[in-house]
C-alpha cells in the first residue's frame, strides 16, 4: 500500500490556490503530515471560490468545492507572517520540516527572510519546492499568472478547438486547469525524487517548477510533431493528430468516442460496421494512408456511425475489440460500473462541515479514507501545542493577530 508511503515525513504547505495545493494534497495521500499555511483573514483564496459549497455550511465557512478539491488530508494552521512573530513561527515549523511547498511570486519569501537559503541554514535537510509561474529568473520572473494564461502562452489552446471555417471555431482551454494540476504532479515527483537523493546524501534541495515549462512540457507528441515537421499543429476539434479514424462521432441517438490505434482494429471496424472492402482500400489500409485521406475517409464512416443508436454499437464495437467510449457527464461518471468498483468516490468526515465527498487519489486503492479537508486555522493550537508554545503563548499571539482562532476557540 502506498497510504503510508511517507508517514513520518513532515511537509509545511505554504502554497495556496491548485499547483502548490495539489503537490501537497498527493504527499497527504501518500501519508505525510501537512501542515496548511492560510491566512489569518479568509485563509486560502480559494475558499470563496464559489458556489457550490459543502452541504450545510455557509461560504464564510470556507468549505467551496474548489478549495475541498485540493486540500484534504491536510492540518491547517492560520498565521500572519508579515509579522516578526508570525515569521518566527514559520521557521519554527520549517526547521522541523522534511518539505515546503510554496508558490508566491519569486522573491516573495525572501523578502521575508523565508526564502531557501534562510530556512536551509536551519535545516540543511530541507526540500523546498518553489512553484512559480515564469521561473525565478529571466525577462519574465516575478510576474503573475494563472492556468488559463499558460494554457495559451504554452501552445495548448493553439491547436485544441474547432477548426476555421466551422460553426464554433476558435481556440479554446481545457474545462479543468490542466496546466495546474499537472504542475503540481510535476511538483510532487521531484519532491519524491528529491527525498530519494537526500537519503543517500543527507541534503536536501531546492526545486524550480515553472508553470510555463510545465504548459509547454504538455504539449508532448504535439510538440515533437512540431520540432519534426517544422509546421505548427493546427486545430482539428476532436480528432486525433497522430490516428484515425479517432474522432468523436453521432449516433442515432447521441455521440460516441471511435478510438482506432492501429490497423487491425480498423480492419475489425470495417467488418463489424458492413464496410467491406474499405480496410483494403490503399487509401485507407494504413494508419499513414488514412491521415492523408481523411476528408473522404470521415464522411464514410459518419454516415454509417449515424445508422445505429449508441447502445447497438456499444455491443458491436466491444464484439469486435475495437476501442471506444462514451462521453459522459460528471452524473455518470460517478454512477460509471467501473469507477464505482474502483471506488472513487470517497466520504470524508469534518466535525463542522459533516460529509464531505472527494475524489480518491488514483495512487492510494485501499487504507482508510483520508482526512478531511480543513477549516480556516482548525489546527492551529494543535500544531503549535506540538512546537513546544504553551496555551498561554498560543493565546496571545491569536490576541495579537498573529493566528487565527481555531475551530474550539471559535466555539
Amino acid at each position: 500500500m502506498l497510504d503510508d508511503a511517507l508517514r513520518g515525513t513532515k511537509v509545511l504547505d505554504l502554497s495556496r490556490i491548485l499547483a502548490g495545493p495539489w503537490c501537497a494534497q498527493n504527499l497527504a495521500d501518500l501519508g505525510a503530515d501537512v501542515i496548511k499555511v492560510e491566512k489569518v483573514a479568509g485563509g486560502d483564496d480559494t475558499r470563496g471560490w464559489g458556489p457550490p459549497y459543502v452541504a450545510g455550511t455557509d461560504p464564510g465557512d470556507g468549505f467551496s468545492a474548489y478549495f475541498v478539491a485540493c486540500n484534504r488530508g491536510k492540518r491547517s494552521i492560520a498565521v500572519d507572517f508579515s509579522t516578526p512573530q508570525g515569521r518566527d513561527l514559520i521557521r519554527r515549523l520549517a526547521a522541523d520540516a522534511d518539505v515546503v511547498v510554496e508558490n508566491y511570486r519569486a522573491g516573495t519569501l525572501e523578502r521575508h527572510g523565508l526564502g531557501y537559503a534562510d530556512l536551509a541554514a536551519e535545516n540543511p535537510g530541507l526540500v523546498f519546492v518553489s512553484i512559480t509561474g515564469f521561473g525565478p529568473t529571466g525577462p519574465m520572473a516575478g510576474k503573475p499568472g494563472y492556468d488559463y494564461v499558460f494554457q495559451g502562452m504554452g501552445g495548448l489552446m493553439s491547436y485544441t478547438g474547432r477548426p476555421d471555417g466551422e460553426p464554433g471555431a476558435g481556440p479554446i482551454r481545457t474545462g479543468v486547469a490542466v496546466v495546474d494540476v499537472m504542475t503540481g504532479m510535476y511538483a510532487t515527483t521531484a519532491v519524491l525524487a528529491a527525498l530519494v537523493k537526500r537519503a543517500a546524501t543527507g541534503l536536501g534541495q531546492q526545486v524550480d517548477v515553472a508553470l510555463l515549462d510545465v504548459a509547454v512540457a504538455l504539449n508532448a507528441n504535439q510538440a515533437a510533431n512540431y520540432l519534426v515537421s517544422g509546421r505548427p499543429p493546427e486545430r482539428i476539434g476532436t480528432a486525433h493528430p497522430n490516428c484515425a479514424p479517432y474522432d468523436v462521432f453521432a449516433c442515432s441517438d447521441g455521440h460516441l468516442i471511435l478510438a482506432i490505434g492501429n490497423d487491425g482494429q480498423f480492419a475489425r471496424f470495417c467488418a463489424a460496421a458492413g464496410l467491406d472492402g474499405l480496410a483494403a482500400d490503399p487509401r485507407f489500409a494504413t494508419n499513414s494512408a488514412r491521415l492523408r485521406n481523411i476528408g473522404a475517409l470521415r464522411p464514410v464512416v459518419a454516415e454509417v456511425m449515424l445508422g445505429r443508436t449508441r447502445a447497438d454499437w456499444a455491443r458491436t464495437l466491444d464484439d469486435a475489440g475495437v476501442p471506444w467510449g462514451p462521453i459522459n457527464d460528471l452524473a455518470e461518471v460517478f454512477a460509471d460500473e467501473q469507477v464505482v468498483h474502483r471506488s472513487m468516490l470517497v466520504d470524508t468526515q469534518h466535525p463542522v462541515a459533516g460529509t464531505i465527498p472527494v475524489v480518491r487519489n488514483p495512487l492510494v486503492q485501499s487504507g482508510p479514507n483520508p482526512l478531511p479537508p480543513p477549516g480556516v486555522g482548525e489546527h492551529t493550537r494543535q500544531v503549535l501545542t506540538e512546537t513546544g508554545l504553551t496555551d498561554e503563548q498560543i493565546e496571545h499571539l491569536i490576541r495579537e493577530g498573529v493566528i487565527g482562532a481555531t475551530l474550539e476557540d471559535r466555539a
